[in-house]
Parts: structure tokens; sequence; C-alpha cells
């Protein structure tokens, strides 16, 4: 499948798919939308000072350097483990461009080390912020009351339906620890009802820009 990469809105790179006319990030901005879905709805609202955190779909690592920098920032300890069956390519991750858009050139081993670390085994990539990648299916997942928190950035509904449905959602469910949480970018009705009949409770959030809508499931005691 072809693939290019773009600026976005904001300025920052993607990786857009033109047989699908699909991007990794939203083309109104991959660094505004990463941090409104990810960071805060989501890893600001997890009140832990260490927080183990399961990414669906690593793509180009914006999500895990962001969150490296705010944990930083925060002083939070973070155990993060990325899924990614499809890892993009040396070449690709050399043309983006989050280390300058970020203006943090002191981190740019970091993005760098992010990418060339091994997968499938643990990683401390600083003192506070272990990194595994794993190369797997996510119909494979089978973690248990594991993570606090989930982001959920696979590619759309319309293009992978069963990365979207209530066996996928199950395996979130049971990969949560109680009280964990679920943040992702999608606001499909037949998404949040796939959400709600795994058990999660779910509420409808002002999305990023360029979209009315996002979700964030909960794993809730007693539900």
């Amino acid at each position: 499948m072809k693939r290019e990469i773009i600026i976005t809105s904001d300025g920052s790179t993607t990786i857009y798919l033109p047989d699908w006319d699909e991007q990794y990030h939203s083309k109104h901005g991959a660094i505004q939308e990463a941090y409104h879905v990810f960071i805060k709805t989501g890893l600001e609202v997890v009140n832990l000072d260490e927080i183990s955190i399961l990414e669906i779909g690593f793509g180009t690592g914006l999500n895990s350097f962001i969150t490296f920098l705010e944990a930083k920032k925060n002083n939070k300890k973070i155990e993060y483990v990325g899924v990614e069956a499809y890892p993009v390519l040396d070449d690709e991750i050399k043309k983006l461009n989050y280390v300058s858009e970020l203006n943090v050139p002191n981190s740019q081993v970091v993005f760098d080390e992010m990418h060339t670390v091994s997968w499938d085994e643990k990683h401390q990539i600083s003192e506070d912020f272990a990194l595994t990648k794993r190369k797997q299916f996510f119909d494979d997942i089978d973690d248990e009351n594991y993570f606090n928190l989930i982001y959920f950035d696979a590619f759309g509904a319309e293009h992978q339906p069963k990365l979207w449905t209530e066996t996928i959602f199950e395996k979130m469910y049971n990969a949560l620890k109680m009280d964990g949480v679920l943040v992702t970018y999608s606001a499909k009705g037949s998404v949040r009802r796939a959400m709600q009949t795994v058990g999660f409770t779910v509420e409808r959030l002002e999305g990023p820009p360029g979209k009315r809508e996002m979700l964030r499931a909960t794993k809730k005691i007693g539900i």
C-alpha cells in the first residue's frame, strides 16, 4: 500500500495512505490531536504517580514520545507498552518532525531510541520511563487487570472494522485495572455501544480540532 509523509494543519507530520484516504493522525493537527485525546483526557485524569499504559497502535511513536515528555515534566513514572503489527519504516521515521515541532531538541535521542530499541523486550528509556514495543496483532492481546490507561489509536472502523468490535473491547476491559481508563479519537455510535456491552462506562467528550466528539471509557468497580 502506498504511503506518504504529509504536513498536518499544526505543522506536524503524519503518514498518509492514499488508497484508504486515511492517515495515522488527524490532518487537522497530529500533535494537537495526540495531546487532546491521549494527554488531556487520558494521562491527566489518571491521578497516579506510577501509571501503566497500553497503546493500541504504536505507529509513529508520537503518543509514546509526548507521554514521555509529560511524565518527565510532572514527575510521573510510566510503564508503556505499545502494540503494533506493522511497524513504521526507518525511512519514514527520519522524516517525522515531532522533535522540532515540540521544540525539544535535547530529546531527539529519546525519540530515536523509542524506534531503534528491539521489539518484545522491556527497555528503560529513562529512570522513570520504561518502554516495551510488542509486534503483535490486537486480537492476540491477553493481559489481565494490568493497565491503568489505554490509548486506543487504531485505524478507523471504516477501514478496519474488526479492531472496533466487542471482541476487541472485551480484551481492553480485561487488560485494565478497576477504575482504568480507555481514550480514543473515535465517537462512532457502534464503538460506544460495543464498549458499553462489555461493561465500560462511556462518556462523550469534546473532540480535538476538526472533530466534534471523542470517547472515554472507564472500567468501574461493580460494573
